[in-house]
């Protein structure tokens, strides 16, 4: 089970979860029920994974519902009396979005859109959006959709303006620790079955945040947001070879061989959460930067200036420097994650 954060501090009545099947959808799920939301409805196009959820919850206040973001007339359905929503659903992987490309413009760009405008037609108070740090200098298509998605939202925000029902904000955060299809369960499983842990290149950095501070980060954003933020968690990094050294200390699998197999499609050496340009309209709010939107119009003249001379006394926020983790320090972090310590757990009770 993965642990419950605190809830949000203002409680709607029903909530809407795109893509709520996922790992961070069943999170937030549980974080909403414990706050005492009424209605939490899950929309996603897998039947298996919604039955399986319905199965493992049987709590009445959960509604499931069949739909595809692609699909205007589904989303409309699901947003009708809805409060606020958490947009979550995605193309997340790297290499299928390089293979088909149009298939993540067409979830990750046409799919939000559609998020975002069935949101202000149907009176939605708070939308906020699931983004990656991917989308920040993107190199592959699916950095580039995200992107997309961000500059939409952005975009309906300034449309309909500060004073409108609807509130617009996005949120954007690295590699969610232990999340499916990340590196954490595929080294685990990998350690498990005798075979090579995989790593692509040994010096990339990724920044590491549990799940629990990815839902943080997006309760904190319904919570703070005003119309067109985007708000970033700073996060502690670690070099790949670092987080595989942890993994196998915790696993007591250190004579495991390491089998380094270049890298994949479109990745980078390290993903930076933040530009230079972007922290220059930022504010500091401790654990969190809100990035606020550029409300300017096409009538640049009117905004005229010698230009942002603060921009040149930032750096771009990325996993190369922000707070580098040590092997003990990832290896502390590791065990605040549920999923490892049943993970262990198991692995104890297989050897004794």
């Amino acid at each position: 089970m993965t642990e419950i954060s605190s809830p949000i501090s203002s409680i709607p009545t029903s909530v809407l979860i795109t893509g709520g099947t996922g790992s961070f959808g069943k999170t937030m799920m549980r974080d909403l029920l414990a706050a005492g939301v009424e209605e939490v409805r899950i929309f996603s196009r897998d039947e298996e994974k919604q039955d399986a959820l319905r199965n493992e919850t049987r709590d009445p206040r959960i509604k499931f519902y069949i739909g595809d973001i692609r699909d205007r007339d589904s989303v409309d359905r699901v947003m009708k009396g809805v409060s606020c929503a958490f947009h979550a659903a995605a193309l997340k992987q790297v290499p299928s979005c390089e293979f088909f490309p149009l298939e993540a413009v067409k979830t990750n760009v046409l799919g939000s859109e559609n998020v975002i405008r069935s949101a202000i037609a149907a009176g939605v108070k708070s939308l906020v959006c699931l983004s990656t740090d991917k989308a920040v200098f993107p190199v592959n298509a699916m950095g580039i959709s995200k992107a997309m998605m961000e500059k939409s939202a952005q975009a309906a925000a300034r449309e309909i303006g500060v004073g409108a029902t609807t509130k617009i904000s996005c949120v954007r955060y690295g590699n969610v620790m232990y999340s499916r299809g990340s590196a954490i369960p595929l080294f685990i499983k990998q350690i498990k079955s005798g075979k090579p842990i995989t790593v692509t290149e040994p010096t990339m950095t990724r920044f590491l945040m549990p799940l629990r501070d990815s839902v943080a980060l997006v309760r904190y954003a319904f919570d703070n947001a005003n119309q067109g933020d985007l708000f970033i968690k700073k996060a502690p990094a670690s070099t790949i070879i670092d987080l595989v050294d942890a993994i196998k200390e915790l696993f007591e699998a250190t004579d495991t061989p390491t089998e380094i197999i270049g890298w994949r499609h479109a990745e980078k050496l390290y993903e930076t959460l933040a530009s230079a340009q972007e922290l220059a309209n930022s504010d500091d709010m401790g654990d969190y930067y809100r990035i606020r939107m550029d409300n300017r119009d096409l009538n640049y003249k009117a905004y005229f200036s010698e230009g942002q001379e603060e921009t040149a006394t930032f750096d771009d926020y990325h996993s190369h420097n922000t707070q580098r983790l040590s092997v003990p320090e990832v290896k502390d972090l590791l065990l605040t994650l549920p999923e490892v310590r049943a993970e262990l757990e198991q692995a104890s009770a297989g050897n004794s």
